[in-house]
């Protein structure tokens, strides 16, 4: 009985192996893991984190015709993003499962498009190794499911990508049409498409000059036309105001997303370099690998249309930072991210190749696991932890579960989004409780001078003398010792008596009698 006990089980495991594993069926079952590790994130339902809180307050409390007016809170996100978000609120509510269902939907329609993509450019190998990356970078898996553009800026340029690589020299009027058309909609629901569209334009331009085809190159350019139209719409509408917030380009300069001037050559290597590590999320000792079988890709890939068109949008994005008009930083240029991944698992699999038949064999393997492993690893560990970041709905829960009559509610200033948006959720309205004063890290960007110290500790004196106040943090720096900061100053004065703690957001309760 135990022998066909075995025997039964074995015949199973084999089963499932061969219905998972068999190179036919192995992208499926790839896609498959990448979508349930999205499905994870987007089921534990964690509270909104600053950024999103911000962007959240707009879309709900704006209609659609005031969306079409600069943000509140140095916000900033594309016209038909925004549309999509504002009716996922109207139709399933003001939650955060509404909020994030589109840039989840976003993130795995483009693990299906990654993979059409993959087979039209890269070796049959090349293609399951980039798709188990792209399917499993942490980071990519972060904001595949935030309330946020970046999920959707992903499938965007993707299905730019897959679409106009087959723009030819057999372009009828309906192709002309169809092609303008699909740019030109694309401009609205992503900011960097335009990036996507002008390498790629300029990439098929160059192929047809080069080929003296110049029937072809001006049909190209009257699909250029639509979409230059299009840009020219979207950008006196929404992309000028945004354009001329100068404390938001002053936040992205303070961090070195644009060079210093056109001659800042190590500024690009810097940043390239960075690349992979954010928004890529490949580890600090495996930077050098995952670079080197990127150029080795790219030489794969040489004297192919396939490598001008996949590293145009990298070009075009690169010109926008050098003219100061777009920032390279990590999640604003996670669009690039399947363009860079293709590259990486197309030199991967070319290693594996060249290596295998000799003595550096164990070599090419080590470089595919070293490469590999982490990325499916940190995935797997998201399947049982899934992502945290500020958690402020807890924390206000806790508030108004144990506040007492007379309490004092004081909401630091880096919490102010945050707790707005979980404020109406609980009961709260407007004077039930206190927004710190505006004013750390005002004056230069970079830290918490004095004046502004002391600017704040003015602001916390105003509470002096109420028995229990509520004193609730969240986005804190913790390099800048925000909250110590504060607390030892009350401390001088007061008596903490209850604390609440949560990851990333946090409430003590003073006696300041």
């Amino acid at each position: 009985m135990q022998n066909i006990f075995k025997i039964t089980q074995t015949k199973v495991i084999k089963k499932v192996i061969s219905a998972l594993f068999l190179p036919a069926k192995l992208p499926w079952t790839i896609i498959a893991f990448g979508i349930l590790v999205r499905l994870v994130q987007y089921l534990s339902n964690r509270s909104l984190w600053n950024d999103e809180a911000a962007l959240a307050l707009n879309i709900v409390n704006r209609s659609y015709l005031e969306l079409l007016q600069p943000l509140d809170y140095d916000q900033g996100a594309p016209i038909g993003f925004l549309m999509v978000q504002k009716l996922a609120v109207q139709v399933f509510g003001d939650n955060e499962y509404a909020l994030r269902l589109f840039p989840l939907l976003s993130a795995i329609i483009s693990l299906f498009i990654f993979y059409e993509l993959a087979k039209r450019c890269l070796q049959p190998q090349a293609v399951l190794i980039s798709l188990a990356l792209f399917s499993t970078l942490h980071i990519w898996l972060e904001y595949a499911t935030e309330v946020k553009q970046y999920s959707s800026d992903v499938l965007v340029a993707l299905l730019l990508c897959l679409l106009l690589m087959q723009m030819s020299s057999k372009l009828g009027f309906a192709q002309i049409i169809t092609f303008g058309m699909v740019g030109a909609i694309a401009i609205w629901f992503s900011h960097p498409a335009i990036f996507v569209l002008a390498g790629i334009g300029v990439s098929c331009l160059l192929v047809t000059l080069f080929k003296k085809d110049l029937s072809t190159s001006l049909k190209l350019l009257s699909i250029y036309l639509l979409w230059t139209l299009s840009f020219a719409a979207f950008y006196l509408i929404s992309l000028k105001n945004l354009a001329n917030q100068e404390d938001l380009f002053k936040s992205w300069e303070g961090r070195g997303t644009f060079p210093s001037s056109f001659l800042d050559i190590s500024w690009l290597f810097t940043s390239f370099i960075e690349f992979f590590h954010k928004p890529l999320g490949f580890p600090d000792i495996f930077l050098g690998l995952a670079i080197f079988a990127f150029l080795v890709g790219c030489i794969s890939l040489f004297n192919r249309r396939t490598l001008l068109i996949l590293l145009s949008p990298l070009f075009v994005t690169y010109f926008a930072a050098y003219l100061h008009k777009y920032p390279f930083d990590g999640r604003l240029v996670l669009f690039l991210t399947p363009f860079i991944t293709l590259l990486v698992g197309e030199g991967i699999a070319v290693i594996r190749r060249k290596t295998r038949s000799t003595s550096f064999a164990k070599v090419g393997v080590l470089i595919l696991i070293l490469l590999i492993v982490p990325p499916i690893g940190t995935a797997a560990y998201l399947m049982v932890k899934p992502y945290v970041k500020q958690e402020m709905r807890p924390v206000v829960s806790y508030v108004r579960s144990h506040q007492q009559a007379g309490d004092v509610i004081y909401v630091y200033q880096r919490a102010e989004y945050q707790f707005k948006y979980y404020a109406n959720k609980f009961g709260y309205q407007e004077g039930d409780y206190i927004l710190g004063i505006d004013d750390l890290d005002k004056k230069d960007g970079q830290g918490t001078s004095e004046e502004e110290w002391q600017r704040y500790k003015n602001d916390l004196d105003k509470l002096r003398g109420n028995k229990r106040v509520w004193i609730i943090f969240s986005h804190v720096r913790t390099w800048d010792k925000e909250s110590e900061r504060i607390t030892s100053y009350l401390d001088v004065f007061g008596k903490q008596i209850d604390a609440y703690i949560k990851e990333g957001s946090f409430v003590y309760l003073y006696d300041l009698s």
